[in-house]
């Protein structure tokens, strides 16, 4: 997990946007390595030269681009190093000569270096400033420092550096050597890198990485040199490269056993046959509940728990990670409609609990009344016991007929609400259906899933409604599978981004459109059960979708011949909460005067697994119970499950 922080300024902190940390314990080979370091450090990168071509064709506008550009590129001169190593300043004759574990640094000199220092140093000179030039100023000298003393080109740097052993072999290798050392060299805290400061959001972001970057040369810079290793003296300093984890320690005993044996085959990952995606031999038609079900459910309460802390798009900038192409606040909502996300630091499971202890009071149910408990939840870390087992514990309850977690992603609700359904007819009590995601710590350096995914929990009662009542909800249908491209189109956790969550956009939207089409039609065909003379399409009053991406899912309800003006979006405040979104916009509609009576809402949700569905429902405010702050307040607080803190992280970073 890779949790946020929030420092002594109030502020967001995502450490995993700085460090370039990987785990390397989901790595095996040279090749996955290298295909990492290609999309992380390498691919967005500028070389030296291109520095230089750059400043010499008058590209840079102004010196933060050209700030930009010297981060990147020092990210990358430091990509083997970063991850991997820690550097210590050794004198040479402290040095272990046999140890397998103590590597140095085989180095080649700069080509060209003088001409391109001077360049980068005189374009910064004349380049105006982007917006606060002191700020600027401060960056600049720490990146410059870094930049001009480097000594060496980084194009041919190898993957694991040779061991004293293999250097000594070697004695016209290149290394750096010191010939003094002060060991109280100053470098920035952990706490320091954390509490970093600037009004503009673009550079503070920057300092982070110029602070990170200054501490990968903790040493008099100017003292540098590249020297034969023949040449080394006895109190010459050179560059200790160590393993900054176990983790990283038996990476390169795997790597390098590959080296000496041939490299394995990766199970399934070459030669595997494209297989055809076939339909059904007939469709699957949406479930008519009045018709199929004895027990008509009856909504009775629906709570929602928010994140306590805003995650703003000024946020995400002010932690923009060094492999992330330029982006503004501004172009972050104009792509996904979002302004902000809502981050909690309780686990996934506090957050159920708060949600289901409100749903409750307001249903004004007692636990021992409860048949079943479900989960819906794709973040959940907990397999044993389910989230939905322990929630049942927490809130007391003996036995139920069933409690159980739900894996369906952004269509928690529809799959959650059609289980409740049917666990409605064999228990004849309340079902509670918890609909809750914890994404902040499972984003990681990513851009895409940074800007779009949050926290969050809403719980449901479904009851058995009385003899002479229809019941709440009308139509119930689910989805799931498809082309293999769009069943991986979100995955979590994925090895190859570092078992961070990834979204494959162009995947997403597919299967997005492919839904919403079968819904729509599907919708068109049915017939209202209230009104027969008329489609179910035509009696929906009110459209509460997946909180997705509010440009893409209005662009392609647009097309299947929906209006914006019948969606309604919390997404703005709230980002993408997978199963938890819908059910907290319809709370949200009905706190901002967009339901105000009993409304038919058509729910559609869709996602990963490529998983799809929809509920046809209907909304009455009164089931939308005080946020629990309110609710709960007098109730006992729960034992939390264990989870990630800051002082993790903080440990974490070296502090």
């Amino acid at each position: 997990m890779k949790p946020f922080v929030v420092n002594r300024h109030g502020r967001i902190v995502f450490p995993a946007n700085v460090l370039g940390a990987l785990d390397f314990s989901v790595l095996d080979t040279i090749d996955q390595f290298r295909a990492v370091i290609g999309r992380d450090f390498e691919a967005k990168a500028p070389t030296g030269t291109d520095i230089l071509a750059r400043v010499n064709s008058g590209e840079y506008p102004n010196r933060f681009a050209l700030l930009r550009d010297l981060g990147q590129n020092l990210y990358w001169v430091n990509r083997y190093a970063l991850p991997m190593f820690d550097k210590r300043p050794t004198r040479w004759r402290d040095m272990p000569r046999n140890r397998s574990d103590v590597f140095l640094p085989l180095l080649h000199p700069w080509e060209d270096a003088d001409r391109k220092v001077a360049a980068v140093e005189q374009a910064y000179k004349e380049l105006p400033a982007a917006w606060d030039a002191d700020a600027e100023g401060r960056i600049f000298d720490l990146l410059f420092d870094v930049f001009r003393h480097k000594r060496h080109q980084a194009t041919e740097l190898p993957v694991i550096p040779p061991t004293v052993a293999e250097m000594t072999a070697r004695p016209d290798a290149l290394t750096y050597v010191l010939h003094q050392h002060d060991p109280d060299y100053p470098v920035f805290r952990s706490g320091e890198i954390l509490d970093a400061d600037e009004d503009v959001p673009e550079l503070e972001a920057l300092l982070r990485w110029a602070m990170v970057l200054h501490n990968q040369y903790p040493w008099t810079r100017e003292h540098t040199a590249l020297r034969p290793v023949s040449t080394i003296g006895d109190d010459d300093f050179v560059i200790a490269l160590h393993p900054r984890s176990r983790e990283v320690a038996a990476f390169i005993d795997r790597a390098r056993a590959e080296d000496a044996e041939g490299a394995p085959v990766a199970f399934g990952s070459t030669g595997r046959p494209v297989i055809e995606a076939r339909p059904p031999i007939r469709p699957y038609p949406p479930v008519r509940v009045r018709e199929a079900f004895a027990v008509a459910p009856k909504l009775e309460a629906l709570s929602v728990v928010r994140g306590e802390h805003v995650c703003s798009n000024d946020d995400v900038i002010r932690n923009s990670c060094f492999s992330w192409s330029p982006m503004s606040a501004a172009e972050i909502s104009a792509k996904t409609g979002i302004e902000q996300r809502r981050y909690s630091a309780r686990p996934l499971e506090q957050l159920a609990l708060d949600a289901a202890r409100a749903a409750l009071a307001h249903a004004g149910r007692a636990p021992e009344e409860i048949g079943a408990v479900l989960v819906a939840t794709c973040t959940s870390n907990r397999l044993i016991p389910s989230t939905a087992c322990w929630l049942s514990g927490e809130l007391g309850i003996l036995q139920t007929h069933a409690s159980v977690d739900l894996v369906a992603a952004c269509a928690g609700l529809p799959y959650g609400l059609a289980e409740a359904v049917r666990q409605l007819q064999e228990v004849r009590r309340p079902v509670l259906l918890v609909c809750v995601e914890k994404f902040s710590d499972k984003i990681g350096s990513i851009r895409t899933s940074r800007m779009i995914f949050g926290d969050g929990a809403a719980a449901i009662v479904v009851a058995p409604a009385a003899a002479d009542e229809a019941g709440d909800v009308q139509v119930l249908q689910t989805y799931a599978s498809g082309p293999a491209s769009e069943v991986n189109s979100i995955v979590w956790p994925n090895p190859e981004f570092d078992n961070d969550i990834t979204v494959y956009g162009p995947e997403v939207k597919s299967l997005v459109r492919r839904y919403l089409a079968q819904m729509i039609s599907e919708l068109e065909e049915q017939r209202d059960p209230d009104s027969p003379d008329r489609c179910l399409l035509e009696s929906i009053e009110l459209i509460v979708p997946h909180q997705a991406n509010k440009t893409m899912v209005v662009d392609l309800a647009r097309k299947a011949g929906l209006k914006e003006e019948q969606l309604y979006f919390n997404i703005a405040e709230m980002g993408n909460v997978s199963a938890a979104s819908i059910p907290i916009a319809l709370y949200d509609a009905v706190r901002d005067g967009v339901i105000t009576g009993p409304t038919r809402v058509f729910a559609p949700g869709f996602g990963a697994g490529a998983v799809g569905g929809y509920a046809v429902l209907t909304m009455d405010p009164a089931i939308a119970a005080p946020e629990p702050s309110e609710a709960v307040a007098d109730l006992p607080a729960p034992r939390p499950p264990a989870g990630p803190t800051s002082e993790d992280v903080r440990v974490a970073f070296g502090q």
